[in-house]
């Protein structure tokens, strides 16, 4: 147990040793540390969102109550469309398995010390997204969206997205381009997971406002959903391109700004993934 004097030394160490770091070395160690502050708010959200597709869809269909998957949305089971609640079924059982695998792809020590791992992994991943994608082209415009054609046509750039990413991920990784190829599996792990920034920033503005906003609940129509569509399938892109730009950056006022920038959205993403697990997944279960 340290006295008091004794911890004030030891900040003042500490605190010394800080300041006789490089600029330079400052930006990258605090750009560094937020990015993995993002990466385990946002993996921790993932497991619980993978936790209730388990507990909600798994769980029914293991008892054979089907009707269950229509608690969030009446297009996802329907009697008789045998061929559509297949694709559903898959289609909600591989979100499960990408949502926990797909984080565990980005991280630097399962890559080094467990490559085999991190291979086999992401060709399960790889195919995943693939049928991820196709899978939600079929059921967003056989089975419909809630949100009528812009839904349909927001969901729709986001599967191409997923594709696109998908298809560049193999590629460089076959080229061992892995710079390349590193960027592209972060790009897809975003597209990938539009679904649920979907509910995560959704619940952050309920949370904001206790009450809907700029939209009907009965419909789930309105230009805030309109917005949110767009928003949350386009602007993680943008991010990753910024993230990517201030790593290879030389210049240590990018990194600083892209670090407060990254922090501003895990902060406003973890009051999302509070309400969303308080008011939209646990209750469901």
């Amino acid at each position: 147990m340290l006295s008091g004097r004794q911890a004030a030394a030891f900040i003042f160490i500490r605190y010394s040793s800080a300041m006789k770091q490089s600029p330079q070395s400052l930006a990258i160690r605090s750009f560094r540390n937020i990015t993995r502050f993002w990466f385990v708010v946002t993996y921790l959200g993932q497991l619980v969102f993978a936790y209730y597709i388990i507990m909600l869809y798994g769980r029914s269909a293991a008892q054979g109550n089907f009707e269950k998957w229509n608690t969030v949305n009446p297009h996802f089971y329907q009697s008789g469309d045998g061929m559509g609640n297949f694709v559903f079924g898959a289609h909600v059982a591989f979100a499960a398995v990408i949502t926990i695998l797909g984080p565990l792809q980005l991280i630097p020590a399962i890559r080094k010390k467990v490559p085999r791992l991190h291979r086999i992994s992401g060709r399960v991943y790889i195919f995943a997204a693939f049928l991820m994608g196709t899978g939600g082209l079929y059921l967003t415009w056989v089975r419909g969206a809630v949100g009528g054609l812009f839904a349909q046509v927001v969901i729709s750039i986001n599967a191409l997205i997923i594709l696109v990413s998908a298809c560049f991920a193999i590629r460089y990784a076959m080229q061992r381009k892995i710079n390349l190829h590193n960027q592209w599996a972060v790009h897809l792990l975003l597209a990938m997971s539009g679904v649920w920034f979907f509910r995560i920033f959704l619940m952050l503005w309920l949370v904001i406002h206790k009450k809907p906003v700029g939209f009907d609940p009965e419909t789930f129509t309105g230009p805030f959903l309109t917005f949110l569509g767009i928003f949350v399938y386009i602007f993680p892109q943008a991010v990753a391109a910024l993230y990517f730009r201030a790593k290879f950056s030389g210049a240590p006022a990018k990194k600083w700004s892209f670090s407060i920038f990254l922090f501003i959205i895990t902060l406003a993403m973890a009051v999302g993934i509070f309400g969303a697990v308080a008011g939209m997944w646990l209750p469901r279960i």
